[in-house]
């Protein structure tokens, strides 16, 4: 089978989508692949991340995680991306930086790549589903291949059995509240194995 490179490409504020794709990276490299882990830069003002303990220790704890470019997924037979919910949506970092990505969709460097999403929120109902499908509307029009976990296997269950992606609740202490460790690192081998069968 072909070596599969696997951008996970990540937004987090106070760390639970950090962690996600932590876990990602670890069940890709599981499943063979050369993997990036990446963050989109962060827009939010000094000020705002400031006024949140949580946010200004987790902006400060990953300083040196690069950010993503254009070049990783140019290099990406894969992508997983993670971010949390904002009103049932993608956070507008994550948004700007698939916003931006034009010039590679235009010149057909976004087609056959194989995407899966992963996200959280404050509950399960707090626009976990919906920003997962707001995501996969955007990669169709990349023409990139979607590989959600569906229900492959029965560790998804335990994670709160969300078939469009791996999904969390974090609860008021930002602490995750269902036990998704193993669901994500299926999907991450999953997303390996799809995309070796995509790249033959």
């Amino acid at each position: 089978m072909a070596k599969v490179n696997l951008a996970v490409i990540y937004y987090s504020s106070t760390g639970t989508n950090y962690q996600l794709a932590q876990w990602a990276e670890a069940g890709a490299k599981d499943a063979g692949a050369e993997v990036k882990v990446v963050k989109v830069p962060e827009l939010a003002p000094e000020e705002a991340i400031a006024s949140n303990p949580a946010w200004k220790d987790h902006y400060e704890a990953t300083k040196d995680v690069p950010e993503a470019t254009s070049d990783d997924i140019e290099w990406a037979d894969a992508i997983i991306f993670s971010v949390p919910t904002r009103f049932g949506n993608l956070p507008a970092q994550m948004k700007q930086f698939l916003d931006t990505q034009g010039g590679l969709w235009a010149n057909g460097k976004t087609v056959n790549k194989v995407v899966s999403g992963m996200t959280s929120a404050q509950n399960p109902h707090g626009g976990q589903e919906a920003t997962l499908l707001a995501l996969y509307t955007s990669m169709m029009h990349w023409g990139a291949i979607i590989a959600t976990p569906g229900y492959t296997d029965p560790v998804l269950f335990g994670a709160g059995g969300n078939p469009y992606g791996t999904s969390v609740s974090v609860d008021q202490d930002n602490k995750m509240v269902e036990d998704v460790e193993a669901a994500v690192k299926h999907q991450a081998k999953r997303t390996v194995d799809i995309a070796q069968r995509v790249k033959g």
